[in-house]
């Protein structure tokens, strides 16, 4: 068998020179299942066929880090075989969803020039300057006998892919990943839960977020297989984990665990390992409404930067709490964390204050220096700019994600985006956007506005309307409010704290 990596060059970032040596996994047997969905089902075997005919697809292109591949499609098991190939080859890539603005895009492609792009035929027309590749579907299928040099060790210190976080055209930031930390993340997942070979891990989460990358990564190095799901179906996903003995984990945001406990008849089967929860705030009593069930969940915090979950909880049991239920657990090794306060100095435990990250598994800086601006200290720590505090046995909580940050249904949104957008409607004079907790979502966006004229107050599904060209579905407000002005700090910022205590 063949070994995937080779030990880890010193990375750019000062923290990285003293860390442990990545762990080292080998290629999965051809016939352990890979890849299975409503279209289709395909083994190791296929994917090694596929690499061998993606790699002499792309020979003639210079792709290198500053020039990686883009993938721009919908959701398909071609977008999963081509970053699957990506990896084994060490080809960079830069999934990014088809639903991003023109005004993103264009940015994106300013940013990182492809020089090429797999899309399909539906996408193809807005990559008019780049070169494209569209994949047959009997590319997926083929079975041949691949040579095993085709697979040689790579350097885990390479990035391996881009990753847009917050999809904002006032401050987005593309986060290069580099293999080692898929390596370590992969490593420390493994310690809690993993699917077997020829078992299934589901995802139904986008295959441009960490959360679906991370699901295809794991398997290949776990050599277990998973099921794509071109979108989330609450009732086939209850089958899935009630009846189909095959499946093992699962990897949801809150809003769709909360969905599957609107069955109050729904169940799991016993094969079932792990239920993964992560992308989204988790409240205590969804822990509590999943133990009562009996599912193995776990609450995680991570982020792209970190390539997904950094920290865990260990698996709760129906029969035992091993932690309190507002906990994200432990930190995974080697990795450090420390509570600071607004002077970067760490605070005693209990004490809540800013998440600073240290480790082979957090990234060594944005592709643009400018958003690294008071994001690392000296020694190399992460300012994650989220806010919780750690008690002594060393377990985090988190009490807010990213200041400001929106994360509903999954998705992160940045308010700053949604009030440009808002703004340049021809009748608002200013925008606040803020988000709220909600049961089904997490968290809702919610807009309060102020009018050039206090007659003029559309309702929100004619600003929906308005909207659509400037924004993706996902980040227009649920809920319109007018107000005759906007709270103001004493600074003449807007107070959003006061806005949000009006509806909390």
């Amino acid at each position: 068998m063949q070994n995937l990596t080779l030990p880890m060059q010193n990375s750019l970032k000062k923290s990285t020179l003293n860390e442990p040596e990545p762990p080292v996994y080998k290629l999965p047997e051809t016939e352990f299942d890979f890849l299975a969905s409503e279209h289709g089902l395909y083994d190791f075997g296929n994917l090694y066929s596929f690499t061998a005919w993606f790699k002499k697809e792309t020979e003639a292109y210079h792709i290198d880090s500053t020039h990686p591949i883009l993938l721009f499609g919908e959701p398909s098991d071609q977008q999963v075989f081509t970053i699957a190939a990506c990896w084994l080859l060490g080809i960079p890539v830069f999934p990014v969803s088809t639903a991003v603005t023109e005004t993103d895009l264009n940015w994106i492609l300013d940013m990182i020039t492809p020089t090429l792009a797999v899309t399909d035929s539906r996408n193809r027309e807005r990559l008019s300057n780049t070169e494209t590749l569209t994949i047959p579907d009997e590319k997926l299928s083929m079975n041949r006998i691949v040579s095993q040099n085709l697979f040689q060790p790579i350097d885990a210190g390479e990035i391996f892919a881009y990753i847009l976080t917050s999809g904002s055209t006032s401050s987005p930031k593309i986060v290069p990943l580099k293999r080692r930390q898929v390596l370590f993340a992969a490593k420390a997942s493994e310690q809690n839960f993993k699917a077997d070979p020829n078992r299934y891990w589901l995802l139904c989460l986008p295959l441009n977020h960490v959360s679906g990358l991370s699901i295809i990564l794991r398997s290949l190095l776990y050599h277990s297989a998973f099921y794509r799901m071109d979108h989330f179906d609450v009732e086939q996903v209850r089958i899935f984990l009630s009846e189909n003995r095959l499946f093992q984990v699962a990897s949801l945001v809150p809003t769709m665990m909360k969905r599957l406990l609107n069955d109050p008849g729904f169940r799991i089967h016993l094969d079932v390992k792990a239920i993964l929860l992560g992308g989204g705030p988790i409240t205590p009593s969804l822990i509590k409404s999943c133990i009562e069930r009996g599912l193995p969940v776990v609450s995680s915090y991570g982020m792209t930067e970190t390539f997904a979950q950094i920290a865990a909880n260990p698996l709760l049991q129906p029969s035992a709490v091993y932690h309190p239920k507002k906990s994200t657990g432990r930190i995974f090794e080697p990795n450090q964390v420390e509570i600071r306060n607004e002077q970067w100095e760490k605070v005693s435990p209990n004490e809540p204050g800013t998440i600073w990250l240290k480790g082979p598994q957090v990234f060594d800086g944005y592709l643009n220096e400018d958003d690294n601006t008071d994001r690392f200290d000296s020694h190399g720590w992460f300012n994650t700019g989220d806010y919780g505090y750690m008690n002594r046995p060393g377990q985090l909580f988190i009490e807010s994600r990213r200041s400001d940050l929106i994360l509903s249904g999954g998705e992160n949104i940045n308010p700053n985006e949604v009030e440009d957008a808002l703004e340049r409607l021809y009748f608002i004079e200013q925008a606040a956007v803020i988000g709220i907790p909600d049961e089904e979502w997490g968290q809702i966006v919610v807009a309060f506005l102020v009018t050039e004229n206090e007659d003029e107050k559309p309702g929100r599904d004619e600003i929906k309307s308005m909207l659509n060209h400037l924004l993706s579905p996902y980040k227009i407000p649920k809920k319109i409010i007018y107000k005759d002005q906007l709270p103001k700090t004493e600074s003449g910022k807007v107070n959003k704290r006061k806005l949000f205590e009006e509806l909390v």
